[in-house]
């Protein structure tokens, strides 16, 4: 096998920018009806 290029500083910046605005997207989806409506149920 050859060696492994190491890779470009850029390339963990891109890797975390993308894991944030995954992680960004997935907070700002709504929360469904049926896991508010289980959510209450334990009140």
């Amino acid at each position: 096998m050859p060696p492994r290029k190491p890779k470009a500083r850029g390339d963990h910046r891109d890797v975390g920018d993308s894991l944030r605005a995954a992680y960004q997207e997935a907070v700002n989806e709504p929360v469904p009806p049926e896991m508010l409506d289980l959510l209450g149920k334990l009140d």
